[in-house]
């Protein structure tokens, strides 16, 4: 709760008793909120498991691009910057939907320019994917320039899918008709089966999902810090109705009044 600015010499003003506990209450609960939100944050640092970006703002932090192929197979590159398909091992069920990277180089950092829609993409090895003229693909750019960025376009009928766009607007693309692995280029003229990619992320750089934790964090709050804000023992229907006003915006009227009603006691007792 703001207070007015004071500075030293001013002379205090005495507080009426339910001003003062109107404080009280506002700082203990600030106190049991500000430990839940810490926890939060600590929990969302430590989460690093793997979830589908389902909208291209979602992009961000590390990231690893699935490709269509089969078997499932995701975009790479080595140190030397050649960018080549890499085998995924780790997913449930063979869903592609599930994949989880298992070697350094499937992972890329996705970075969104500042004021445009395009994304970066930096390997392993500190260097930019980039594609040329050509449509061939390498990752040994220090610098990012319009041939390192890239647009993600949503799949409408396939969600938490996207088109990978070049700035010479053509789309990245999966060649299965040789021998071997899979090749990936960038000459695509339009969206297709073999230019559908999905990308997994880490849980901790979705703000979707992040502001969700940080929502559920916000509403969970024990018996015990809800009985160190009133200052004694609480029934059982005086934590779910607490519990409730936290939730519903009116926790410190809600929290005030059993206050006020336990000082009445004590004086009835």
């Amino acid at each position: 709760m703001p207070t007015p600015l004071h500075f030293k010499g001013d002379k205090k003003l005495k507080k009426r008793k339910r001003v003062a506990e109107v404080d009280n209450v506002e700082e203990k609960y600030s106190d049991s909120k500000a430990l839940a939100t810490t926890a939060n944050n600590s929990a969302a640092t430590d989460d690093d498991s793997w979830v589908n970006a389902d909208a291209p703002s979602d992009i961000s932090g590390p990231v690893v691009i699935v490709l269509p192929s089969e078997p499932a197979t995701c975009l790479a590159c080595d140190a030397n910057g050649k960018v080549f398909s890499s085998a995924i091992e780790n997913f449930v069920d063979g869903d592609p939907a599930t994949a989880e990277p298992h070697d350094v180089r499937q992972v890329w950092v996705a970075n969104r320019a500042a004021g445009t829609e395009g994304i970066s993409l930096k390997g392993h090895h500190g260097r930019y994917l980039r594609c040329d003229k050509y449509g061939i693909l390498s990752a040994n750019s220090t610098a990012i320039s319009p041939e390192e960025s890239f647009l993600c376009i949503p799949i409408p009928d396939n969600p938490s899918t996207f088109g990978v766009q070049t700035q010479r607007d053509k789309f990245l693309t999966v060649d299965e008709s040789g021998k071997g692995a899979p090749e990936v280029r960038g000459d695509a003229e339009s969206i297709s089966f073999n230019t559908t990619f999905r990308i997994r992320m880490q849980a901790r750089f979705k703000p979707k999902l992040r502001a969700s934790k940080e929502e559920k964090a916000h509403a969970k709050i024990s018996r015990k810090e809800l009985e160190d804000i009133i200052g004694r023992k609480l029934e059982d229907d005086e934590v779910r109705k607490l519990k409730k006003a936290r939730r519903e915006g009116n926790f410190h009227e809600t929290a005030l009044d059993l206050k006020v009603k336990s000082s009445h006691d004590k004086f009835a007792s």
